[in-house]
């Protein structure tokens, strides 16, 4: 693992900045992702040039990489360049799986997500330090959190615009951390070449280096001008921009969710039944509290159980009316744990998460009658009131007292 950190220009401190705090931003990548879903999924792919796809590579592995194979090579070429290379049939349910469980890790990190592709997103963590610590210690444990879970190496920059976070995280790269100090952007970002800057592609390139510019301080300091009439206007613009580390662009959620789920990793100790449940009612309990406390409810429960071959299945349980009382959520996640008990038993099981589906504003839904079996949502916030004053721990459900072993992940605030 490369870590990469500059972290000798001084910091804002939040007593010297505005009260949310200077502004911290990741970018998490990950790390050739199709590729390292298949090599995760197959042990013998593990450390060998492997290429998804077939005419065409969708994705390459570092192994292969290091011979020059890129995506959107022809297979041919590819062969070519690396004899030993095998080709992969993409499995697109297999990564969409993966994308979903550290998506969840992403909002379960910052309540500020945005998605920019099914591998990476930019998380404002700006402010989360009184919660969570530094920017630093919450990116470790999210790269951690992701490798445990879910079996993935991911990348993460840190700096102070999303560009630069870009950038920081492709020089972290593979399965590293980059953190950009406020004040050091510029030192930072000037030294390296050109084609680190976000949208600098082969052509971009080759223009910029035939006029002897080869690093982005050397782009700074040419007039815009005279950029202009090497890459066109509009590209001008926002290069210069970028050059100068000039961003305003925030990080913006897109689209409320349509999900809400959490996961814990079990390692790989057997463990028994009463286990198992002591771990399904603590995430039963995370997740109807965050789905409150958003004013959400929700009637599709799924359960996923990930084995030591880090393969998976999931089970689903759809409930006649949606709702975020704890006791009929974790009711309904026991019963899609006994549809998935046969194999647990069989193969045992290194992670249990689950998920809940179908989501909408709690005031949108009808309650059906009787009335009395939503009786217990007082309970459940009064025991949110607990909690959100006195800590996660004040009150716990006798049943989750059993958990004994295991690895906690910790879970940062929404």
């Amino acid at each position: 693992m490369c870590e990469h950190s500059f972290v000798n220009s001084p910091r804002l401190d939040a007593a010297d900045s505005s009260r949310r705090g200077p502004t911290r931003i990741l970018h998490a990548d990950l790390d050739a992702f199709f590729a390292s879903v298949e090599q995760r999924d197959d042990p013998s792919l593990r450390g060998r040039p492997i290429a998804v796809g077939g005419g065409v590579v969708l994705a390459a592995s570092y192994e292969a990489r290091a011979f020059g194979v890129r995506g959107a090579m022809g297979g041919t070429e590819a062969r070519r360049r690396c004899p030993d290379l095998r080709f992969v049939r993409p499995r697109m349910s297999a990564y969409s799986e993966a994308s979903a469980a550290v998506f969840e890790i992403f909002r379960e990190t910052s309540p500020v997500v945005e998605g920019i592709s099914i591998d990476e997103a930019f998380l404002d963590v700006s402010g989360l330090r009184r919660l969570a610590g530094e920017p630093a210690d919450i990116a470790t444990r999210l790269r951690a959190r992701v490798r445990a879970e879910v079996g993935l190496p991911i990348s993460v920059g840190i700096a102070s615009t999303k560009a630069l976070a870009k950038v920081a995280s492709a020089v972290g790269k593979p399965d590293g951390l980059c953190e950009v100090p406020i004040g050091g952007e510029l030192d930072f970002l000037h030294p390296l070449p050109i084609e680190r800057l976000w949208g600098v592609g082969p052509a971009n390139s080759a223009k910029l280096r035939a006029r002897g510019i080869r690093t982005v301080g050397e782009l700074a300091a040419v007039p815009r001008t005279a950029v202009a009439s090497i890459v066109g206007r509009g590209s001008a613009a926002h290069l210069c921009a970028l050059a100068g580390n000039e961003d305003p662009r925030r990080v913006r959620t897109r689209a409320r969710r349509r999900s809400m789920g959490a996961q814990r990793a079990l390692g790989r100790a057997p463990r028994t039944a009463e286990e198992h449940d002591a771990v399904l009612v603590a995430l039963a309990e995370r997740v109807t509290g965050r789905m409150r406390s958003a004013d959400r409810v929700g009637r599709c429960i799924t359960l996923r159980v990930r084995f030591a071959d880090f393969t998976a299945v999931t089970r689903s349980v759809t409930l006649p009316e949606a709702t975020a009382h704890t006791a009929t959520i974790l009711a309904g996640v026991r019963r899609a744990y006994r549809h998935a008990s046969p194999l647990i038993e069989e193969r045992g099981c290194t992670l249990l998460g689950i998920s809940i589906g179908h989501l909408d504003d709690a005031d949108a839904v009808q309650l059906a009658l009787p009335f009395d079996v939503y009786a217990g949502d007082t309970l459940d916030h009064a025991v949110d009131a607990v909690r959100d004053k006195f800590g996660a721990a004040a009150v716990r459900r006798a049943a989750g007292l059993r958990a004994g072993r295991g690895v906690e992940m910790p879970m940062l605030p929404d």
